[in-house]
């Protein structure tokens, strides 16, 4: 199948969905559904397997073409393997060398886009100058609603959208990879995501394998616009373990190392720029406001303000260990390259 002829405002997508667990099997078809009810057809959806061949034949199965009824226009299944080392960012870049859209897309095994997601981001590509256009991820609850304790300054803990984002169509640093989208040049000009930063399967939730993409990305291509519109949005399940104050903790620790490695590889001072305003402006108005809340006796007010404080020293304890280390190790990430894509 040859990709469709699409203008620079109207280019061809491939959504990438990385899936590594039969636990999430309702969650990857939801997924998949919500790809294929696009008010915007993609091209493909490609899902990657992550080293589990149980998980990959199933998922041949299931999207067999021979047998699926509704293999259409936007609605051809792709089910790759992993072709790198374990891990997230290596399944990403095996769906970026397979793709034959001019835009690659990425969406969660574990969330589902809503109808106009990729005619939003279809939109900021009007611009030449923009490379990469993410959106807004929004959390649903295993309980069916949010902790009192948990604030919404710290929402990214659970792979979603925080409080201190700007709204509506804005330029950012980067970002966030659950939700996002880039052009095929911007792999060209700066390589696939970095492996060793990200998350390796259910081993310690590191992070910041796309702030290090995005950073790369803006240093070899000075000019290149990264945005943010909200109107994208996608809605990512947060299952029971996540809502719990060990797993906040845990994730929290985990950040502080992952952006030690980022710093490492792209630099301090813009591996922290966004970080340094967060911390100084968005984490304390979050402090005043559970306390405030308290004051009036509101629900969770002063567990939201202890848990960003909780946050804080945590991330911090994480970055001082992951600094110490890559100190010691001398590590560095350099950016993994990936194919050209397959557009015949």
């Amino acid at each position: 199948m040859s990709a469709p002829a699409a203008s620079a405002a109207s280019p061809a997508f491939s959504v990438v969905i990385c899936a590594y667990t039969e636990d999430r099997w309702e969650d990857i078809l939801a997924a998949v559904s919500s790809v294929r009810a696009q008010s915007r057809p993609a091209l493909e959806t490609l899902l990657v397997v992550d080293h589990n061949e149980a998980l990959r034949e199933r998922l041949l199965k299931e999207y067999a073409q021979g047998e699926d009824r509704e293999h259409g226009a936007g609605r051809e299944v792709r089910v790759l393997a992993n072709a790198g080392p374990r891990g997230l960012s290596a399944g990403r870049n095996t769906g970026i060398a397979a793709s034959r859209g001019e835009v690659v897309a990425f969406l969660d095994d574990d969330a589902v886009a809503e109808r106009d997601w990729l005619r939003h981001f279809a939109e900021g590509y009007a611009d030449p100058a923009v490379v990469a256009v993410g959106g807004r991820t929004v959390p649903v609850w295993a309980s069916g609603r949010r902790p009192d304790w948990f604030p919404e300054e710290f929402d990214w803990v659970v792979g979603c959208t925080y409080r201190g984002l700007p709204p509506g169509r804005v330029r950012v640093r980067n970002v966030l990879g659950g939700n996002a989208s880039f052009r095929r040049e911007a792999f060209t000009a700066a390589g696939g995501f970095a492996t060793g930063i990200g998350r390796d399967g259910d081993r310690r939730p590191l992070g910041g394998e796309e702030t290090e993409l995005c950073i790369r990305l803006s240093r070899a291509r000075p000019g290149a616009v990264l945005l943010i519109d909200d109107r994208a949005v996608i809605h990512h399940r947060v299952p029971r373990p996540r809502e719990h104050f060990a797993y906040f903790r845990t994730r929290t620790y985990a950040e502080g190392l992952s952006k030690a490695l980022v710093a490492r590889s792209v630099g301090a001072q813009k591996g922290l720029e966004s970080e340094r305003r967060y911390a100084t402006r968005v984490l304390p108005a979050g402090v005043v406001r559970g306390l405030r809340d308290a004051v009036l006796a509101r629900p969770g007010g002063a567990g939201r303000a202890g848990a960003i404080v909780a946050g804080v020293l945590s991330a911090a304890g994480g970055y001082a260990v992951g600094s110490v280390r890559a100190r010691r190790s001398g590590v560095a990430f350099s950016p993994a390259p990936v194919g050209e894509g397959a557009h015949g």
